[in-house]
């Protein structure tokens, strides 16, 4: 259970009205916050083939309506979701996931929101599915290492606007700049709130190097990171920041890009990941003032099987067009403590 000091600070309305944290949060719990806060929608959330966030709205009816949504779920075609699932054979259930509750931050209309788990016809995981990929992933190392793996990502990303001539920054000169030459502070702390309110374990956000006029357009870089957390949850919080990102954008009239690349001779935009092996609450990676041989196992792990982590991770052609000299990209497969070049 957590503290009251931990429950009164927490920007999550719902762990501030149930007083525990949300790993702990039951069907009654989300049922009983409904109807205390007379919340009239819910959507449920998943993520299709394309990588982007899926919603299905249902209106609240009754109680026996929200309990029956909130344990069974709802089928849905996923021929339309996935390229390999037939549409012969394409029913496939979403089931909500409890502890991944939250309101969104952007509906006029009080709605709760459940991300969701796949679940094929005969009632098992859809084997096949990405989030059920790195589930097994995880599990097949607790049972082989008796460890978990838990990752924070960073998230960067270009807001693209007509060109504010007042308090301009050189190109490639954005880094941790504060407005008036930071432009569009806005978008990302507002962003950086929202996150925090629905559950997702943010450091921080800041502006990034890229800043370029093309076209009479300014494009400014920014980055938003995560804490570090179990590596299926950090998967869901780059895909709801993503989501959240371009909701602020589209608020504030303006478009975000997540592409690697959008301009030769410009600073790319990297999806950096750090991990690490937890066991027992411990880091199994750090001693005192050096790495442990579990740290330097599993660096050679990345190391030996780099080509194929590659293959998955950088499935956007332009993710090899950022991989440049002198950008803060990697150009080389190798490790070092502090090295950015």
């Amino acid at each position: 259970m957590l503290s009251t000091d931990t429950v009164s600070l927490s920007p999550n309305p719902l762990v501030q009205a149930l007083g525990k944290p949300a790993e702990e949060f039951t069907k009654a719990d989300v049922m009983g916050y409904a109807e205390d806060h007379r919340i009239p929608m819910l959507n449920l959330r998943y993520v299709g083939g394309d990588g982007r966030l899926k919603t299905l709205n249902f209106a609240i009816q009754s109680k026996a309506h929200l309990d029956r949504v909130l344990t069974l779920g709802e089928r849905v075609d996923g021929s339309s979701l996935f390229s390999f699932v037939d549409a012969t054979s394409s029913d496939l259930y979403v089931v909500p996931r409890l502890s991944s509750a939250f309101l969104n931050p952007f509906s006029v209309i009080p709605t709760l929101e459940l991300m969701c788990n796949f679940y094929d016809v005969d009632g098992g995981p859809l084997a096949s599915a990405p989030q059920e990929v790195l589930r097994k992933a995880q599990r097949l190392l607790e049972e082989e290492t008796g460890c978990r793996m838990e990752a924070l990502g960073e998230l960067e990303y270009y807001l693209f606007s007509e060109q504010e001539r007042l308090f301009p920054v050189e190109p490639q000169r954005g880094y941790h700049e504060a407005a008036p030459f930071s432009k569009w502070e806005e978008v990302r702390t507002e962003s950086l709130l929202h996150l925090a309110s629905m559950g997702c374990s943010v450091k921080y956000a800041h502006a990034e190097v890229g800043n370029f006029v093309s076209g009479g357009l300014q494009m400014v870089q920014q980055e938003i990171e995560f804490l570090p957390v179990d590596v299926c949850d950090a998967a869901d919080q780059m895909v709801l920041a993503k989501w959240v990102v371009r909701q602020v954008a589209h608020s504030h009239g303006i478009e975000v890009s997540f592409s690697p690349k959008i301009a030769v001779g410009q600073a790319g935009s990297g999806m950096h990941f750090h991990t690490r092996l937890v066991q027992g609450g411990v880091n199994r990676f750090s001693q005192g003032h050096g790495l442990t041989d579990d740290a330097l196992k599993v660096i050679g792990g990345y190391l030996s099987h780099a080509a194929s982590l590659t293959a998955f991770g950088n499935t956007a052609p332009t993710s090899f067009l950022r991989l440049v000299p002198h950008q803060e990209a990697p150009t080389a497969v190798c490790w070092g403590d502090r090295n950015r070049s």
